[in-house]
C-alpha cells in the first residue's frame, strides 16, 4: 500500500539505479569484441569444417586440428586471424544490439521487489534480441563468411577481400545492396535459437548457481554459468549455422544461386554429406562459442559492475 501511495516519487519504485541504455548497448558491443579478439582462429575453423565437402561426402579436414594446423601450413599465423576486421564490425553491430536490448527488456520485466523474469520470459526476450541482432549485423556476417573462407578457395577463384569495409563496399558494387543482407532469414532464425538457448540459459544456470548455495555473484560463477550456456547453445544451433554458413558464401551458378533457400540447403546437406553432417564441425563451434560466451558475460559483469562502481554507488 505504500508502494502504491507514491509512485512518483522519483526512484521510490523499489528498483536499484541502472547505468543508461547507451551504455548497456555501448557495453555489449565492447564485451562481445573483447571476446572476439581471442577466439576468431576458431570461429575461422569452424567455418572452414562447415565447408569443406561441400556437396560430396568427402571432407577437406578430418578434425578441427586437422583444419587448424593445415590452415597455419598454408596461410601461416596471419591465416588464422584473416576475416577479424569482419569478426570485430558484427560484434559492434550484433552483439551490441542483442545484448543491450537483451540487458533493456530484461530491467523492465524485472518485478518492483527484484525478482527476475521466469524461464519462458526470458527465452521470448533473448529471441527478439537475438532477431533484432542479426538483422542489424548481417552484412558485418557476410563480409565475415566470404573472408574467412576464401583461403580454401584456389587463387584464380578468391575474393580478395583486403577488410571488412572493402567487402561491404565490393559486395554492394558487384552484387547489389541487397546481397549484403544475404541469408537475412537463416541468420536470423539462427540468432532465435542461439539467444533463446543462450541468453535464457546463462541468466537461469546463474540464478540456479547462486540459489544453489555453493557459488556467489562472482567470475566463478559467471564462468561456469557461460560454459553451460553455450554446450546448450551449441546444441541447438549447429543446424541453423550451417544453413547460414552455406547460403552466405555460395555464388551463382548459370545465373542461379547454389541453394534456393535455407530447407534446400538441409536437404542437399542431408542427402550428399549425411544427416550428422549437420552438426559438422561440432568441436570447433563449441570451442568457439563456449570461450566466446564465457569472455563476452565475464567482460560485460565486470564492466557493469565497475560502472556501478563509480558511478551508481552515490
Amino acid at each position: 500500500m505504500a508502494a502504491a501511495a507514491s509512485p512518483s516519487a522519483g526512484r521510490t519504485d523499489g528498483k536499484p539505479r541502472t547505468s543508461p541504455k547507451s551504455v548497456k548497448f555501448l557495453f555489449g558491443g565492447l564485451a562481445g569484441m573483447g571476446a572476439t579478439v581471442f577466439v576468431q582462429p576458431l570461429d575461422l575453423v569452424k567455418n572452414r569444417m562447415q565447408l569443406s565437402g561441400e556437396g560430396a561426402k568427402t571432407r577437406e579436414y578430418k578434425t578441427s586440428f586437422h583444419a587448424l594446423t593445415s590452415i597455419l601450413k598454408a596461410e601461416g599465423l596471419k591465416g588464422i586471424y584473416t576475416g577479424l576486421s569482419a569478426g570485430l564490425l558484427r560484434q559492434a553491430t550484433y552483439t551490441t544490439t542483442r545484448l543491450g536490448i537483451y540487458t533493456v527488456l530484461f530491467e523492465r520485466l524485472t518485478g518492483a521487489d527484484g525478482t527476475p523474469p521466469g524461464f519462458l520470459l526470458k527465452a521470448l526476450i533473448g529471441m527478439t534480441a537475438g532477431a533484432t541482432g542479426a538483422f542489424v549485423g548481417t552484412p558485418a556476417e557476410v563480409a565475415l563468411i566470404r573472408m574467412t573462407a576464401d583461403g580454401r578457395l584456389p587463387a584464380d577463384q578468391r575474393r580478395g577481400y583486403k577488410n571488412v569495409f572493402n567487402a561491404l563496399i565490393r559486395i554492394a558494387r558487384e552484387e547489389g545492396v541487397p546481397t549484403l543482407w544475404r541469408g537475412c532469414i537463416p541468420t536470423m532464425a539462427r540468432a532465435v535459437v542461439v539467444n533463446a538457448a543462450q541468453l535464457a540459459s546463462y541468466s537461469q544456470s546463474k540464478q540456479f548457481l547462486l540459489d544453489s548455495g555453493y557459488f556467489s555473484d562472482n567470475i566463478l560463477c559467471h564462468f561456469c554459468a557461460s560454459m553451460i550456456s553455450g554446450l546448450v547453445t551449441t546444441a541447438a544451433s549447429m543446424p541453423v549455422d550451417i544453413v547460414k554458413t552455406r547460403i552466405q558464401n555460395m555464388r551463382m551458378i548459370d545465373g542461379k544461386p547454389e541453394y534456393k533457400n535455407g530447407l534446400d540447403v538441409l536437404m542437399k546437406v542431408v542427402r550428399y554429406e549425411g544427416f550428422f553432417s549437420l552438426w559438422k564441425g561440432f568441436t570447433p563451434y563449441y570451442a568457439r562459442l563456449g570461450p566466446h560466451t564465457v569472455l563476452t558475460f565475464i567482460f560485460l559483469e565486470q564492466m557493469n559492475k565497475a560502472y556501478k562502481r563509480l558511478f551508481l554507488s552515490g
